[in-house]
Parts: structure tokens; sequence; C-alpha cells
């Protein structure tokens, strides 16, 4: 008579092989990084792309790529985006182990989560979580904030910086991209929806255009009167100068004018209007309502791109 196996280990041994899975179909294309920093990177073309974090490859301009099977390459850097902390860099091979790049729109809180990378120079480490958190938002080292942050409780180190964080199906869903020290256990990764578009950009362009107005502004607080009239937040944008010959300035836009909106979505800060600039689906053309002497007015921008 056969041993019933209990249902506690069951569970594990299933969650055992899970891991084992995505370690084994993401583990050969997951890479160590050198040059004035150390991280990691993954293979995202069998072509010799490789996706990692802007500030592992910032700081240099000569790469060393090492490979799972210990092979090791010299590096081209093809285009970086300080503000999502992504990069893109390339080596000369082909037939080159890649990643399947899975969609993080899809994850739940809760989920099965396994982070890849080289902390400390220790090849192809492994950890295992799950989501704690999506939708966070953390600073990048230029100041600029990324929003759909993913939180996760897989141990990350800071070599782990660039490698995947992937799902059971072994889909790479994020790139991690930092740790808080002051507070234990918590890691964060760029979800891969967004990366996705960066990739494109940057492959093509060598940048992630942007959409800007030509202003300077700060937050401010327009005090409850105003809130209460306008029906919104007791924040917003004031306009502090205009960039002559800009967008802003051939719209019509003034200092001390208050930016309210940007086609419907509202902007209380100057994190959500550089968030919105960086939207890809903000067409060319667009709405700006500013307040001016306590009255709405509705000014139409024809943007350029950074």
């Amino acid at each position: 008579m056969r041993k019933k196996i209990p249902n506690d280990e069951k569970i594990f041994d299933a969650y055992s092989k899970a891991v084992i899975s995505a370690v084994e179909k993401v583990g050969p294309a997951v890479v160590s990084i050198r040059g004035e920093g150390a991280g990691s990177g993954v293979i995202f073309a069998p072509d010799g792309f490789i996706l990692t974090n802007n500030h592992v490859v910032a700081e240099s301009d000569s790469y060393h790529v090492n490979l799972s099977d210990g092979r090791e390459f010299r590096a081209q850097l093809i285009g970086k985006d300080p503000a999502t902390d992504l990069a893109v860099i390339r080596v000369s091979s082909d037939s080159l182990s890649e990643v399947s790049l899975g969609n993080s729109s899809s994850l739940r809180v809760g989920q099965l989560v396994i982070a890849i990378g080289n902390p400390h120079g220790f090849q192809n480490t492994v950890s295992a979580g799950v989501v704690s958190a999506t939708g966070r938002s953390m600073r990048t080292q230029d100041g600029r904030l990324i929003e759909n942050i993913i939180q996760t409780d897989a141990s990350l180190n800071p070599g782990n910086s660039g490698g995947p964080l992937v799902n059971s199906r072994g889909e790479v869903v994020g790139i991690n991209t930092a740790m808080t020290f002051q507070a234990s256990g918590l890691g964060f990764a760029i979800p891969i929806d967004t990366a996705k578009y960066v990739i494109g950009e940057l492959m093509a362009y060598g940048k992630v255009r942007r959409k800007y107005l030509g202003i300077a502004g700060v937050t401010r607080p327009l005090g409850k009167y105003v809130a209460n009239l306008f029906k919104r937040s007791p924040v917003g944008v004031e306009i502090l100068s205009v960039e002559k010959n800009s967008p802003a300035y051939k719209a019509g836009v003034l200092p001390k004018d208050i930016i309210f909106r940007l086609e419907d979505k509202e902007i209380t800060t100057m994190d959500t209007l550089y968030t919105q600039l960086s939207n890809p689906k903000l067409p060319s053309s667009f709405e700006v309502t500013i307040l001016r002497n306590f009255t709405l007015q509705k000014l139409r921008v024809s943007t350029a791109t950074k």
C-alpha cells in the first residue's frame, strides 16, 4: 500500500517544481555585467540584446558581460533611460538563450515570483517570494518618479539590479531595480510592460522620446476655497517661467498660471505632470486646462519631443 503524502508536502513539492522550472527556463539568459558598476542583465533577443538597469551602465562606456555558460564578451551601449532606470546593451553573438517577456498587468498580490541575478558576483543566484504590492511609486537617481512599480519580498541585493523578476511560467514580469535597505525585505522591480515600450524607443532612437512643454513649475497648495470651487485636489502645479518659443509659450501659457488638467487627467503635482508627458498614449496635440485669475481656460498645446 502506497504511503499517503500529506497535503502540505504536496504543496511544497509543487512550489519547488514551479521555481525550478522557471529558473531552468530563464537562468541561461541571465548575465553578469561589469563596468564602473556591476549588476545583472537579461538577454531578450537571440542576437545579443540585453536589458538591464541604467544605473548599472551609466558611469561607464565599456562593459564586460559574462554569460551563464562562462563566456565573456565586450558589450556596446544601445541606449539608456534614467527616467525609468532602464538600459539596453548588446554583445556581438547570435543564437543566444533568450527570455520570454510576460505581462506585468496580470500580476496579482500574493503571486509567486522569482528573482534571478548575480549579487556579489555569485552567478545566477535565485530567490523566491511573492508580489507584495503593485502600483507602487519610487524615485530614480535623477529624481523622476516611476509609477506602477512591483514590490516583492524576494530577497534582493545590489548585484541583482538589472536581473529579471519572473513568474512561475518562466516569463519575465519585471526588472529588479532597487532594495530599500532601511526596510529589510522590500525589493522593487520595474514592470515589464513599461520596459517593453522603453526597449522599442532605445533600439530605435537610443533614448526615450518624451513630450515637453517648456515650462518650469512647482507643486503649490491651492487652498480649500479653490479646491471646493472647482471640485478638485487642493494642490496643483504653478508655472514659474515659460521658455520662449516652447510649446507652452506658443499655446499662450503664462507664469503664475495653474495647470489643472492635461486632457482629462487632473494634474496635482510636478510628478503627475511628468508622468502624463511620458505617457506614449498622449497625442502630440492635446488640451491643457489652466487656472488664470480664478477663471478656467483651455489651451491647445502642440508638443515636441526631447
